[in-house]
């Protein structure tokens, strides 16, 4: 079973941006999206995802954690257009920028519209104990916080987040 062991984590600053080595355009809906998941329907999130001339089905399961099993598909970019067009309850827009410190890759999303604002480093690593570098720009750890999760901002964007939750000062991960 594959699994991903991702971290997520706010950012300090704009400094970043100078490391940039490329960026791409994103755009995913959720089949199976926060609803069912906050509901108790569903043991995984499906999400369609359409990035220029390519496009995916993604499975993830619903935990919170670091460590969650994922598949991923590829599928025709126009069945990915069909899809969120039709199918998926709201739509989510991003720019992702790739920045590798000391060989290790930051995946970093900066949201578009009701998520304007909110700007969020991952990083994937080999296992969930790994060591990887801390840059200057990288902020506070949000990855047990399920609202920095891509599948709840469609259904509560950063445009309508309190200002504790932005500051991710609600007593969870501190």
């Amino acid at each position: 079973m594959p699994i991903e062991i991702e971290r997520k984590f706010l950012l300090r600053g704009d400094s970043w941006r100078d490391a940039i080595e490329r960026s791409e355009h994103l755009v995913q809906g959720y089949l199976v999206g926060a609803a069912a998941l906050a509901a108790g329907l569903a043991r995984a999130s499906v999400r369609v995802r359409l990035a220029g001339d390519e496009a995916w089905l993604n499975i993830k399961a619903a935990r919170l954690g670091i460590e969650r099993a994922e598949y991923d598909y590829a599928i025709p970019p126009a069945d990915a257009d069909t899809l969120l067009a039709t199918l998926c309850d709201g739509v989510l827009g991003k720019r992702r920028h790739h920045v590798t410190v000391d060989g290790t890759l930051f995946e970093i999303d900066e949201f578009l519209g009701d998520n304007a604002g909110l700007v969020v480093a991952e990083v994937e690593l080999p296992r969930s104990d790994a060591p990887f570098p801390r840059p200057p720009w990288l902020g506070r750890e949000v990855s047990a916080l399920a609202r920095y999760y891509n599948v709840n901002l469609i259904t509560h964007p950063y445009a309508r987040w309190t200002q504790a939750e932005r500051d991710a000062n609600d007593g969870a991960n501190p």
